[in-house]
């Protein structure tokens, strides 16, 4: 690791041991804020954990590309919906900075293949795809809201 590599990193674990709220205290399961996220070259699968640190990161857009009934029923807190199967979905991806960073899931990380093919096919690729969908983040004990 650079010098500047670990100096960050040990900035990170300093910054984030300064909270002045119990909340992640009392967290059963929730991100470690100490991992620095840095958008992928390519679309990346990740796992729930990976992801919460995802979402954490300022500046990363999350996108549910459920069906809206799916997204209503619950969904990540900061999520937009952009129905994979919907007729808009090439619209509102082609709205999307290319230089962006995503977070993208779907129920069970079917979808989201597709959802984040079209996205890299269209110049978008700092994605990250949470594999095991809303479904695998749930049963890692993450949270949804609705």
């Amino acid at each position: 690791m650079s010098a500047i590599g670990a100096a960050l990193a040990a900035t990170a674990l300093v910054l984030t041991g300064c909270s002045n709220s119990t909340e992640a205290s009392e967290s059963v399961a929730g991100p470690d804020t100490s991992v620095i996220v840095e958008q992928p070259a390519t679309p990346e699968r990740v796992g729930p954990e990976m992801f919460a640190n995802v979402v954490t990161t300022p500046g990363i857009q999350i996108i549910d590309v459920r069906s809206p009934e799916e997204f209503a029923q619950g969904h990540i807190e900061g999520a937009v919906n952009y129905n994979v199967q919907g007729p808009d979905f090439a619209a509102q991806i082609s709205a999307l900075d290319p230089a962006g960073t995503y977070a993208v899931y779907c129920r069970s990380g079917n979808r989201s293949q597709p959802a984040v093919a079209a996205m890299s096919g269209i110049g978008i690729n700092g994605i990250f795809e949470l594999e095991s969908g809303i479904v695998g983040w749930e049963d890692a004990g993450f949270p949804v809201v609705s």
